[in-house]
C-alpha cells in the first residue's frame, strides 16, 4: 500500500487551545520531539505506539492519551494500515506544569466517558460559531483530566447553585447576539467555569451553549416569518454565517431556514 498522509490543522477561537490537528498516516513515524503545550490525543482508526521517558506505550481505540509539555516522545503506526488521529493542544491555563509528573507516569487513560467527551469537543471545535459549546466541553474534559492526574478516582457530584444558574441565564439573555465566552462569564459571575456549566445544566437541564443557540434560533424564526432572507437573519441573530444558522435551525426546528420562510401567496 502506498504511503498516505492527510492533514488538517487550525487555531480555533477558544481560550486555552493553541491548535487542533487531525491527521491520517500510513507509514510516517515521528522522531523524538517535544511540544510546549499539552497534547490531548485520540485515535479513531488503527493505533499508535510511542516512547515517553524510555517507556513504550500504545493507543487502542478506547484510550485517551495525554502527553505533557517539554517531555520528549515519538510516534509511529502500530498497525499495517496506519492510523487516523485527532489532537488538541492545550496551554498551561488548562493544565498546569505541576501535573507533568503524573502525566508521565500514566499518559494513557482508559475512560469511556472522557473518550466520548473528547470526541464531542473535536466536533464543536470544527464548527465556526460554536466556540461557547467548545469551551464548555473543554472545561468538562479538563475537569476529568484533573481527576485522573490527581488520582482521586472519584467524579465530583454536580453542585446545585440555582442563584448562579439564574445569573448565567440572565447574562446569556442579555448577550444573545454578541454571545459571551465561558471564561468571561466565569469572571463576571465570580465562579469556576466547570461549576458554572454544572450549575446551569443542573438547574435547567440544558447546557449554556445549547440555551444560547436555542434563543438565537427563536429570534431567527420570528425574523424569517417577517420575510428576512436567511443570510440576513444569520447576521443579526449572532450566527457565524448562514451555514451555522442552518445547522442549528434544522436540528431544533426540523427544517432549514429556507423551507421555514413563508411563501408568497
Amino acid at each position: 500500500m502506498a504511503a498516505r498522509q492527510e492533514v488538517s490543522a487550525w487555531r480555533p477561537r477558544v481560550p486555552g487551545v493553541t491548535e487542533v490537528f487531525h491527521a491520517r498516516f500510513t507509514e510516517y513515524a515521528y522522531p523524538m520531539h517535544v511540544h510546549d503545550a499539552w497534547t490531548l490525543l485520540i485515535v479513531d482508526d488503527g493505533a499508535v505506539r510511542y516512547d515517553l521517558e524510555r517507556h513504550e506505550h500504545g493507543t487502542p481505540h478506547d484510550t485517551v492519551t495525554l502527553l505533557p509539555p517539554h517531555v520528549p516522545h515519538n510516534g509511529s503506526p502500530a498497525t499495517p494500515d496506519g492510523f487516523r488521529k485527532r489532537v488538541v493542544y492545550l496551554d498551561s491555563s488548562r493544565l498546569g506544569e505541576e501535573l507533568i509528573g503524573a502525566a508521565v507516569a500514566g499518559p494513557d487513560l482508559r475512560d469511556p466517558v472522557l473518550r466520548v467527551r473528547v470526541g464531542q469537543l473535536h466536533s464543536a471545535l470544527a464548527r465556526p460559531g460554536d466556540e461557547l459549546e467548545a469551551e464548555s466541553r473543554l472545561t468538562l474534559v479538563g475537569e476529568r483530566l484533573h481527576e485522573h492526574l490527581r488520582r482521586t478516582g472519584e467524579v465530583p457530584r454536580a453542585l446545585r447553585d440555582p442563584g448562579l444558574a439564574r445569573e448565567l441565564r440572565e447574562l446569556l439573555d442579555a448577550r444573545v447576539v454578541e454571545g459571551v465566552s465561558l471564561e468571561e462569564a466565569a469572571g463576571l459571575l465570580h465562579a469556576h467555569p466547570a461549576h458554572l456549566v454544572r450549575a446551569f445544566s443542573g438547574a435547567y437541564g440544558i447546557a449554556p451553549h445549547q440555551y444560547l443557540m436555542s434563543r438565537r434560533v427563536e429570534r431567527s424564526r420570528r425574523l424569517l416569518l417577517d420575510g428576512l432572507p436567511p443570510g440576513e437573519v444569520a447576521a443579526v441573530t449572532g450566527f457565524y454565517d448562514q451555514a451555522h444558522l442552518t445547522r442549528h435551525f434544522r436540528r431544533l426546528v426540523g427544517v432549514t431556514p429556507g423551507r421555514y420562510r413563508p411563501r408568497s401567496r
